[in-house]
Formats: C-alpha cells, structure tokens, sequence
C-alpha cells in the first residue's frame, strides 16, 4: 500500500500549514510513543495517515482501520502533505495512476449502503473470500438472472474483479471490500440462494480468526432460504473436521459431505492441488427453515456525550469482558484542537470491530464510520457511553 519514507522532521512544524493545506485536519499525538496520526479529508472521504519516526528516516503510511478503499486518494493525500512540509523524500510508492480508480465502479459497495438497499435482481448469492474471482465471474455468467455479492477483505483482489467485471460487461456482481462475518447480518433474511466459501484461510493456529464459526453458520441459517445452500471446499484435513464439528453443533442441520469432486471452473490454487493428488473436501449445509425478518433498530449517535478534560486517564487500559461482547480502549490520542482520539476494538469475539473514537469539546463520533448494525455491536456502544460519560 501507498507509503512515503523521509528524512527525519520537526513534526510540530504540520500545525503551521492547517489553513494552507485544506485536506489537514488535526495531528494526534499519543503520551506514550512517538507514533503520531494525521487527519485528512480527500474528496470528501476522511482518513488517517500514520507518522512512525526513527533515527535514521520517518516513515509516513496508511492508517488501516480507516483506510479508504480508493488508492489514489491515499497517493494524493501523501504527496500534497510531502509537498507542503516540503520532506525530503528518500523513497516512495505514490506514483498516481491516469486511469479511473476500479473502485469508483457502480459496482463496488459499502457495508453501510446495504441498511437501505434494492436488489436488482430476484435471486441473490453470496461468495465469501473470492480471491481471483474466477468462481465468482464464472457463476455470474452463467446466472444472468442472479445477483453475486463477492466479499473479499484484500483490496488488490477486489480491484481485479471490479476490472474483469467492466471488461466483461457483466452487470450481476457486486464487489464489497469488508469482513464477511460482520456483512452477513446486514442481508434480510431468507433472501440468498447460496453461499460459497471456497478455501478460507485454516488459521490453525489463530482458530479465533476462522470464518467458519457457529455464529457465522447460525447467520448463514437465516440469510438462506428455504432449501438454500452453504457450501465450504477446502483442501485442509484439519479445517475440514473442524468445520463438520461446528455444523453439527447447531440444533437442526442437513449435512452433505463430497471428496474430490471437481468443478467447472478451479483456481490456480486448486489446480495445483490436484496436481499433486492432495484431497480437496467440499461440504454443503442446507437450511430447512424459514426464519424471522431481522430487525434492529440500532442508533450508534453519542447524543450528548462530550470530551471532558482528564477522560483519557479514566478510561479502562485493559480489554473488558461482558456476556457475548467485550470492549477494549487501545490507545488514546490527543489532537491539536484539543480533542481526544480513542482508538478501540469491540464487539463479538469472532467478529470484533476496530474503530476510531473522536471527542471533542462539541460533541462525539465515530471516526470516520458507524459499526455495523448488529445486536452485538450496538450493546457494545452502549457501554462505551457508559465510560465515556464518567
């Protein structure tokens, strides 16, 4: 991702140029550590860019809670911050690209358009992790009449399949840049047809970051129709068992078990695999009920909570554990204008949120987006209030 390295600077020096350089909009600075952040708008999109200084050189890079998906944005924020300080540049990876950002396409969503969204077409399908998009072009070609929402957390990958989408005229693709366990709740229920998950990462030793969870499977359950199908393939022994385990925790399930059954379409990866005869175990879960619409009401607004002075002190350094969620304040940082920027993670366990928390003598917001609105979430947020209103 776009970076900048520079020779060391006098970082003070960015709070003389906030009414020369339009996209500044605060420094932030940590009492413990050098680390800095600095506030940007860019095209309306707001963002962070961290300042990691060292003896030798200062390097300048991408905040990644709070990245935007569109690259250029990132090289030009870099550049015109590089220019007005006037840094000496010792390398860089901020080349700007003449052609049009593939994520400006119509076809790329955000998470948060899917709380009042229409779906275009009557049937719907759900890839988790499309890598390539090989499976994900190939279905939406031959299911014209279905709409394909690839969910895909790398954002080179998402670029490629946003390109191949235009040049192959395909208008049944969605592109959504975000974690596919957090998305699932914002789909109604009883609306997908299927959902792919081909070749997850196994995470074996990190199993808290595998896709494949009771509570993503319970999720998947109600986004399925009647009938409809989850279907897992890996080439992993060890994710396979665990995923059989975790569908048959769940109270009521249809399990249907294939080996080395090919598809119409493989990755590179896959075929390589079966090149080297290396087992590749495919598992479908159909859903065999229909479920409650979803509904929450979530507001995620502070109301009246406000910066008070001394607040970053009271505030809890170790993560805080309640029942289903916890809440960790991870570092706090102090901006020119005298506000408090809190960096924290939240949420479910499995599927934590990671946000930014700006305090002002004003007022209080998410920086620079809401969570997502889901039950978990929003009790979370909750007791967030409830800390900073001490």
């Amino acid at each position: 991702m776009p970076h900048l390295k520079v020779s060391p600077f006098d970082t003070t020096l960015i709070d003389q140029h906030f009414a020369q350089e339009e996209i500044l909009t605060f420094r932030a600075t940590t009492p413990k550590g050098s680390d800095e952040l600095l506030g940007v708008v860019v095209e309306g999109e707001e963002f962070l860019l961290q300042i990691k200084p060292s003896e030798e050189s200062t390097l300048i890079k991408y905040d990644k809670v709070t990245r935007p998906l569109k690259v250029n944005l990132l090289k030009e924020a870099l550049q015109r911050v590089a220019t007005t300080l006037e840094l000496e540049v010792l390398s860089s990876n901020i080349a700007q690209s003449n052609t049009k950002s593939p994520l400006s396409s119509e076809y790329f969503k955000k998470i948060e358009e899917f709380e009042t969204i229409t779906y275009p077409k009557e049937k719907l399908s759900v890839e988790v992790g499309f890598g390539s998009g090989r499976h994900l072009l190939y279905q939406a070609q031959q299911h014209p009449d279905t709409l394909f929402i690839g969910i895909e957390i790398h954002t080179p990958s998402a670029q490629q399949v946003l390109k191949q989408i235009a040049l192959q005229g395909l208008d049944n693709i969605w592109v959504v840049n975000y974690d596919a366990r957090l998305f699932l709740e914002m789909l109604p229920s009883n609306s997908c047809e299927q959902i792919f998950v081909h070749f997850p990462v196994p995470w074996d030793k990190k199993p808290q970051r595998r896709v494949i969870s009771r509570s993503f499977v319970t999720e998947s359950m109600r986004v399925l129709g009647v009938g409809g199908r989850l279907e897992l393939r890996t080439d992993s022994d060890n994710y396979f068992w665990y995923a059989l385990e975790t569908f048959f925790s769940l109270p009521k399930v249809a399990v249907e078990v294939r080996k080395n059954e090919a598809l119409a379409v493989t990755s590179k990866y896959e075929a390589r695999w079966q090149r080297q005869e290396k087992d590749i175990y495919e598992v479908h879960v159909t859903s065999a009920q229909e479920d409650a619409p979803r509904v929450l009401d979530a507001d995620f607004s502070f109301n009246i909570v406000k910066y008070k002075d001394g607040l970053e002190a009271k505030l809890p350094t170790k993560a805080k554990v309640f029942e289903g969620y916890f809440i960790h304040f991870e570092r706090t940082y102090k901006t020119t204008a005298g506000s408090l920027l809190v960096k924290c993670a939240f949420g479910s366990f499995d599927r934590p949120e990671h946000k930014y928390i700006l305090l002002t003598p004003e007022g209080c917001r998410y920086f620079v987006s809401p969570p997502v609105k889901t039950t978990v979430n929003l009790k979370a947020h909750q007791k967030i209030m409830e800390y900073f209103d001490v």
